[in-house]
């Protein structure tokens, strides 16, 4: 799922800031939850240690740094990339002006570009966007093919 983020005019995963004493994956599962009124969880890509203390979290699938210019002082935005799956549904509402749009594998490797609904634009998912979706929706298949499989599935 991608969203179309008009300040950037750009398709872009959900995201955004890590709130104070939130950590990365407690933030990426409440901004998919505020952008898309989905409830997610993290697809692990490695395994974590044996030990019970300190607590571990998933560690993303990567980390980008991007120079970002602005009418400010120009800095660095460090993105933690998680791969996530949907779960459920939030009993809260996604804001209005959200578009939001379900991509398949066929339109990303296809690289052609997604109409923006109700606003008649259209645009290609940036190569990141696009690389690490494919990344994602291999990952995902791969899980769920090693997953044990309830009994009688």
């Amino acid at each position: 799922m991608l969203h179309w983020h008009t300040r950037l005019q750009q398709w872009m995963p959900p995201g955004g800031h890590i709130e104070p004493d939130e950590d990365p994956v407690q933030a990426v599962l409440r901004e998919i939850e505020e952008e898309s009124g989905l409830i997610a969880k993290v697809i692990p890509v490695q395994r974590t240690a044996a030990f019970a203390y300190p607590e571990q979290i998933p560690a993303p699938y990567t980390i980008l740094i991007e120079d970002i210019p602005g009418p400010g002082e120009r800095h660095k935005h460090i993105d933690m990339i998680y791969f996530c799956r949907p779960v459920g549904r939030s009993e809260g509402t996604v804001a209005a002006d959200q578009t939001l749009r379900w991509v398949s594998e066929d339109e990303l490797k296809g690289a052609e570009a997604l109409d923006v609904a109700g606003c008649g634009v259209s645009a290609r998912v940036p190569d990141d966007v696009r690389e690490l979706a494919l990344i994602a929706i291999e990952v995902a298949r791969q899980i769920e093919e090693i997953s044990p499989k309830p009994r009688g599935a």
